[in-house]
């Protein structure tokens, strides 16, 4: 008897952690829950786009404040225009790395702050996460959203070097915003994108690798995201 309980404790356990099927794109459930976070999506971009646009109109000089805002509209506003996928990953904790990892910017002080580096060394490296955050999305073509899911496995562009780029690029734009705008809550900010990006791309390869082709990818590409160390 004990040992049937603690086998279907262990069943129960392992279900509750695999993927959570999400409704058909065709379904009037699914068609609501795509419209719904697709709106949410947007009034929270616009509101952190109108708030970055009040805080550059009292300083023009603050080039950096603009490329955050460049950066989450490019980031945001592609996933408000992504194909629905076949299969997502809907569980609590993806949702919660995802829609954290994703809207993180809303903690962002855009207020000015100390400045570690000058304007133009933050905008400079900025520009080389956005260009690179550009090259990934390219890449990606509209394979591109905020949950995980299995849109088609990419190894083209940006992902023959390493299997999540994008992540990269954002902490490269974030990490320039934060040099030259430097408070405490800017530093939580980036800390706390750092973490849910990493909870993030634990999920997705979770649900990627049970594709036979992201399998061999994965053997392929070895890094995650940084060459030669993560």
């Amino acid at each position: 008897m004990a040992t049937t309980r603690r086998h279907a404790t262990a069943t129960a356990l392992a279900a509750a952690a695999r993927p959570c099927a999400a409704p058909h794109a065709d379904s009037f459930l699914g068609i609501l829950i795509e419209v719904f976070a697709r709106v949410v999506a947007a009034l929270a971009l616009g509101v952190f786009a109108y708030a970055a646009y009040l805080q550059w109109r009292l300083d023009p000089s603050r080039i950096t404040l603009i490329l955050l805002a460049v950066s989450t509209t490019l980031t945001v506003g592609l996933s408000l225009f992504a194909e629905p996928p076949k299969k997502r990953d809907w569980s609590p904790l993806a949702l919660f790395f995802s829609v954290g990892g994703t809207f993180y910017y809303l903690v962002f002080q855009l207020t000015a702050s100390r400045q570690l580096l000058p304007e133009a060394a933050g905008a400079a490296i900025q520009l080389i996460g956005l260009f690179w955050q550009l090259f990934a999305k390219v890449s990606l073509r509209k394979s591109f959203g905020i949950l995980p899911a299995n849109r088609g496995i990419v190894s083209r562009g940006a992902y023959r070097f390493v299997r999540h780029p994008m992540y990269l690029g954002y902490l490269i734009i974030d990490a320039g915003f934060l040099l030259t705008n430097f408070s405490a809550r800017n530093l939580i900010a980036v800390a706390l994108q750092i973490g849910l990006q990493l909870g993030r791309i634990r999920r997705e390869e979770r649900l990627l690798s049970e594709d036979a082709a992201y399998r061999a990818y994965r053997r392929s590409v070895r890094y995650r995201v940084i060459p030669g160390l993560f």
